[in-house]
C-alpha cells in the first residue's frame, strides 16, 4: 500500500467522474513498462476485488486505473477538493513511522516523480515537487532512514509555484539499492 500512495502522490489524481466511486489514475510514461506492470500489480493486490485498468491515452503515456470509495481514505486528500497542491496533501504518518512503509512509499515518489542519472559519473538521485508538505515529508523520511538529502527551491516566474527539488548525492548507490528503484 504505501508504494501506491507513493505513486498517487507522484503522478496520480483522484476523480469521482460517475459519482458512485472515486478513481484513481496513476499516469506512467510507456518507456517505463516495469513500472506500468509494477503500479497495476500494486493495485490490483490492494483491490483484489476491483478492476485496474490499462488505458493508452496518447503515444508516449498509459493511465493505470482503479475504481474504490476507500481511496480517499488511503490516500488522505478527497476527489472533489480540488488538486493535491491545494488540499496542501502529505505522506500519511503511519508511512512515516516506520521504515518498512518509508523505503516502498519512496520508491512509488522516485519511480514517478524522480530520476536517477550520472552528472560527471557520480549516480544521483532526485524527487521533485510543488507541494511543500510533501517536499518536507521527503526529507523527514530520508534522514529516518540514514541518508542525508538535500533541497533546493526554484521559482522560476512570479506566477509558477516554487519547485523543491531533493537530491540524494551521496551514497547514490546504495540509496537505490536499498529503495529497489528501477525505472526501466
Amino acid at each position: 500500500m504505501a508504494y501506491i500512495i507513493g505513486a498517487a502522490i507522484g503522478d496520480g489524481n483522484l476523480s469521482n467522474p460517475n459519482r458512485r466511486a472515486v478513481r484513481l489514475r496513476i499516469t506512467c510514461d510507456n518507456k517505463y513498462p516495469k513500472i506500468i506492470k509494477r503500479i497495476l500489480e500494486n493495485l490490483q493486490e490492494l483491490f483484489p476485488e476491483n478492476k485496474v485498468s490499462l488505458v493508452k491515452k496518447q503515444k508516449n503515456c498509459t493511465d493505470i486505473s482503479c475504481y474504490s470509495n476507500k481511496l480517499e481514505n488511503i490516500l488522505e486528500w478527497k476527489a472533489t477538493n480540488g488538486s493535491k497542491f491545494k488540499q496542501k496533501i502529505s505522506i500519511p504518518e503511519w508511512i512515516k513511522e516506520k521504515d518498512e512503509y518509508i523505503k516502498p512509499c519512496i520508491k512509488g515518489l522516485i519511480e514517478t516523480d524522480g530520476s536517477v542519472y550520472y552528472d560527471r559519473k557520480y549516480l544521483m538521485v532526485n524527487f521533485v515537487t510543488i507541494i511543500p508538505t510533501i517536499a518536507n515529508d521527503v526529507m523527514e523520511m530520508m534522514r529516518k532512514i540514514g541518508y542525508k538529502p538535500n533541497m533546493q527551491t526554484i521559482k522560476e516566474s512570479p506566477v509558477q509555484e516554487m519547485k523543491y527539488t531533493i537530491r540524494i548525492s551521496k551514497n547514490a548507490e546504495e540509496f537505490v539499492k536499498d529503495m529497489q528503484i528501477n525505472k526501466s
